[in-house]
Order: structure tokens, then C-alpha cells, then sequence
């Protein structure tokens, strides 16, 4: 017979035994004393944080035949033992992800007036219940609003918006929260002993953090790590298996955004990744080291659970750091790890948020004046438009550069990636700001291809890169007319930058100039 799972064989099997919801429990050992028993309960919270435990717990405790309440459930008696071994017929669970119709609530309506077989409550456990269709909980709706004195519902989810208020309503709501860092760690330990496993506790603290205050699955990656018994489990172990990058480099990453060292970033950032180190812990790890300097330097180092060592890091980096880039940093490398889906180079994301959280901060290098101001429209909504006011932001590189160049980087970008979008050849340089260039259709549908999609436009600020070996954060806009982004054709023809790229196959399209104006500017 298979070796029963660790987070089933340590499963709580009373409400001493739940960690992190004592303001439920308690809730609940009050009600099983004042015998107040609510008719229907609603579970929810993330997952892995004990509601369905809790569940069965209630199910158990409510039929339980020990006369003294507060000893409830016994686990000695005949109904506590029944429901420890999964034979009390009258806990009946009912998983809503495989039993989303209204004829399985109905069936469930038929049977539920059956008086208990064996208990005093017949109690119904439905799991995700979220899952259910508009005409399954309308169904279950009328069940709940008459319920017979012996029935008791427990409605467990870990998506509570989607549950109708009117479900909501009639019934007593517990939320769940996550479990803390620290609970979770001392209960590792105490299954760890209990189970004979050798282990270090800052490996069982890497595991806590990696399982995100779900005790479930803190506990699952404890049995995977653990092939051995008798194997003696480091930290570096627990990393290696867990695919998470070393603490030295993620601190020394770190170090290298708070002092703006962009190359020794990229030499850690892809020594980790050769490593073997997985892009988007790596990354995980990055930003709760930096909310953890933004904590020590907005508000105290005591909010952060950690040694009194890697506090005492946190409180040093922050005072090196300016507020606005630790923000940025925040931002970029939590967008990078939310948007992230692997590809050809999976730590390319990782790269362009490092590099994204300390160039904003650099003074660009003036390459040549605007010549001509644009009018532009903003990307804050698809299909808002408005007129921009003329930036006094200096550009890092020429937009007529970019443009004439455009077809060059179109090819550049279809090496790099065969699937890279179409519509760029729509597209047109509007306006470089510092080192942001805002490219601009007039074809709503095209622009919506484009806008937000954080992924595609960072192979195309790759392909810039490989062309102008200028770091640029490409932006699209919607405008009223193409007219709008066209640039002056004197300029273009004139610069042997842009005559070469015309002659590459580049897209120059030139436009009358105003001659009253050419007039005033020499004068």
C-alpha cells in the first residue's frame, strides 16, 4: 500500500490543531457550547488555509457524543472515529467543480429531508462552491432560505466575489486569512521531528516563504524534498530542489539596483538563471527582498518576518536607496513576474526590469532637438484621445532616426521572434520623451493589439536595442490621423543616418512644410 501523503496524515483533527484561524475556532467552540448552531456556513479564503479541515472538524464536533462540550470532537467516541476514517454516512461532501448543474443541487434537495443515519446533523460540505451555474445556486438558494432542523451546510470557496449575495446572505461568513511565515515554519518542524526527517530550519523557513501562507502546500513541498529520511536537508538542498536562487545572489542583485550597477545585475541575474535557478522565483525572491527595504524605509524593519541579520540588511539598504527608484523597482520587477510566460529567453523579463529600475532614473543624453512637436493622443484608455502638451523631457535618440530606421528594426524584431506582431508595420514613430518612444496608429484595432501587452512590446524594445544600441520603453498611442506622426521630410533627407535607412527599405513619408513657418524660424 502507497505511503499515505504528509498533509493527510497530518491533517488537524481538532480545532487546537488549526493554525492561523483562531478567530474562527474560537468562534465556532463558543457556538458548539451555547449550542447556537447555524443552519448554513460560508467558508472562504485562500487556498490551503484550512477551510474544508475546518469543515469536517465542525461536522465532527456537531455529532460528536462526548457530553462535555469543550471536548468536542473527542476523536475517541463512535461518530468521531467514523468521520476520522471516512465511513459517517451522514457528512456528505459534494465537490461544486464536477457537480455544477441544477439537477445535482435538486438531487441533493430530494435526499436532504432523510433524517440522519447515525448522527445527530446530516452535514454538507460543498467544496468550491464558487463553480456552481446561475440556475444551481438559485436551487440551492431554496434549500437554504428552508432548511430541516437536522441538515447543516458548510459552502467552502476561495473566490468569494463570484458566490450571489442573496447564497451570501443567508449564510455566517468566515474569511480565512494566510497563515504567517513563523506558524507555518514551527509547524513544519513539529511534523519534521514527529516524522524522524533531518532538516535545517532556514530550510524549513525557504519552504514556508515558497508555499505563500498556504499550510497545505507547505507541507506538500516538505514531502517532496524529503526523498530521504535520513538525508540531512541544508538550505542549499532545499533551494536547489525548490528551483529558487541563492540568497547571496538575489542580496547582491539587489545591491546592484540600490547603487545603480546595471552590468554586475546582469552578471548575477544570468549566473542565477545558468544556475538552474527558475526566472520567476528568482524573481519572487527579488521583489520580497525589495518590499522588504521599502517597509524598513517607509515605516520599520519590524514589520518584515526575518533574522535580526537580514533586518539589519534591510534597514542599511534603505538608507542608500532613493524612495522613488526602490518604487520603481517594486513596480517593474512585480510586473515582470506577473506577465511572465517562459519563451526562448525566460530571463529576458528579469533583465529589462533591472535595467527598466535604474535607467529611469538617468539623465538622458541629448542627441538632437525635437524639430517639429507632435500632436498625440493618449493610450491611458483605448478609445480616449486627447492632445498631449509638448514635453520638455530631452530625447535620447532623434525620433526621425527611429523612423527611418523602422524597417530595419521590423526585420531585426522578426529574427528575434517569428511570431512578433504584424501590426507593427502600421505603426509610426510619434514622439521620443527621455527613453521613451510612443509609436501611434490610427487603426483602433491595431492599437488594441498592442496596448498593454507588456510582452510584445519588450521584444520590441529588444529589436530597438539591437538597432540603435539605445535602451528605449516603447509606448503606443491612438490618433485621429496617421498625418499626425509623420516627420518632416527636410530633416529626413538631410541626415545620411536617415538616407541610409530609406535606401534599407525603411518607410519615410515626408509632408508639406509650412513655409510662413519656415520663415519665422530663420529670421
Amino acid at each position: 500500500m502507497p505511503e499515505q501523503a504528509l498533509y493527510l496524515k497530518w491533517r488537524p483533527i481538532t480545532f487546537d490543531d488549526v493554525i492561523g484561524q483562531e478567530h474562527i475556532t474560537r468562534t465556532l467552540r463558543n457556538s458548539l457550547k451555547t449550542e447556537r448552531i447555524r443552519h448554513a456556513y460560508l467558508f472562504s479564503g485562500p487556498r490551503g488555509t484550512g477551510k474544508t479541515t475546518t469543515a469536517r472538524l465542525l461536522a465532527k464536533a456537531v455529532n460528536c457524543q462526548n457530553a462535555d462540550p469543550d471536548q468536542r470532537p473527542c476523536n475517541a467516541c463512535a461518530s468521531c472515529m467514523a468521520v476520522n476514517e471516512g465511513r459517517f454516512l451522514d457528512l456528505i461532501e459534494i465537490d461544486a467543480a464536477t457537480h455544477t448543474g441544477v439537477d445535482d443541487v435538486r438531487d441533493l434537495r430530494d435526499k436532504i429531508a432523510f433524517t440522519p443515519g447515525e448522527g445527530r446533523f446530516k452535514v454538507y460540505i460543498i467544496d468550491e462552491v464558487h463553480r456552481f451555474t446561475g440556475n444551481a445556486f438559485d436551487a440551492l438558494l431554496k434549500t437554504l432560505e428552508e432548511p430541516p432542523d437536522h441538515a447543516i451546510f458548510v459552502l467552502a470557496t476561495t473566490e468569494i466575489d463570484k458566490v450571489p449575495s442573496t447564497i451570501k446572505s443567508r449564510c455566517l461568513q468566515f474569511e480565512f486569512r494566510r497563515v504567517s511565515l513563523m506558524d507555518v515554519a514551527d509547524r513544519l518542524e513539529r511534523i519534521a521531528k514527529a516524522e524522524g526527517l533531518n532538516i535545517e530550519r532556514a530550510a524549513l523557513e525557504l519552504i514556508a516563504r515558497q508555499g505563500t501562507g498556504s499550510v497545505r502546500d507547505s507541507i506538500s513541498l516538505l514531502d517532496q524534498i524529503v526523498s530521504d529520511p535520513a538525508e540531512h536537508i541544508t538550505l542549499e538542498v532545499a533551494q536547489r530542489i525548490l528551483g529558487t536562487a541563492n540568497v547571496r545572489a538575489v542580496r547582491e542583485l539587489v545591491q546592484a539596483i540600490v547603487v545603480g550597477d546595471i552590468p554586475h545585475g546582469l552578471h548575477i541575474l544570468n549566473q542565477a538563471i545558468d544556475s538552474g535557478s527558475d526566472p520567476r522565483q528568482l524573481g519572487m525572491q527579488v521583489v520580497e527582498h525589495l518590499r522588504a527595504i521599502l517597509l524598513a524605509q517607509t515605516a520599520s524593519a519590524d514589520l518584515v518576518e526575518a533574522s535580526a541579520e537580514d533586518r539589519e540588511l534591510y534597514e542599511q539598504q534603505a538608507r542608500q536607496i532613493e524612495r522613488g527608484r526602490i518604487l520603481r523597482a517594486v513596480r517593474v520587477f512585480n510586473e515582470a513576474i506577473n506577465d511572465y510566460r517562459g519563451g526562448w529567453q525566460p530571463q529576458l523579463a528579469l533583465e529589462l526590469a533591472l535595467i527598466d529600475s535604474i535607467q529611469e532614473e538617468e539623465k538622458p543624453v541629448v542627441v538632437q532637438q525635437v524639430v517639429q512637436s507632435t500632436v498625440a493622443v493618449s493610450s491611458a484608455q483605448p478609445d480616449a484621445k486627447q492632445t498631449d502638451a509638448q514635453s520638455d523631457i530631452p530625447p535620447v535618440i532623434d525620433p526621425q532616426v527611429v523612423q527611418a530606421r523602422w524597417g530595419e528594426m521590423l526585420r531585426v524584431l522578426n529574427k528575434l521572434n517569428r511570431s512578433a506582431p504584424a501590426v507593427l508595420q502600421y505603426y509610426r514613430v510619434n514622439k521620443v520623451e527621455g527613453n521613451v518612444l510612443y509609436i501611434a496608429t490610427d487603426n483602433e484595432l491595431y492599437f488594441k493589439r498592442l496596448y498593454g501587452e507588456t510582452q510584445k512590446l519588450a521584444i520590441v524594445e529588444r529589436a530597438l536595442w539591437e538597432v540603435h544600441k539605445v535602451s528605449l520603453r516603447v509606448q503606443v498611442k491612438l490618433v485621429d490621423s496617421m498625418d499626425n506622426t509623420r516627420l518632416p521630410d527636410d530633416i529626413i533627407y538631410d541626415d545620411p543616418l536617415l538616407q541610409e535607412g530609406s535606401q534599407l527599405g525603411a518607410i519615410i513619408t515626408p509632408i508639406e512644410n509650412d513655409k510662413d513657418n519656415d520663415e519665422d524660424s530663420d529670421s
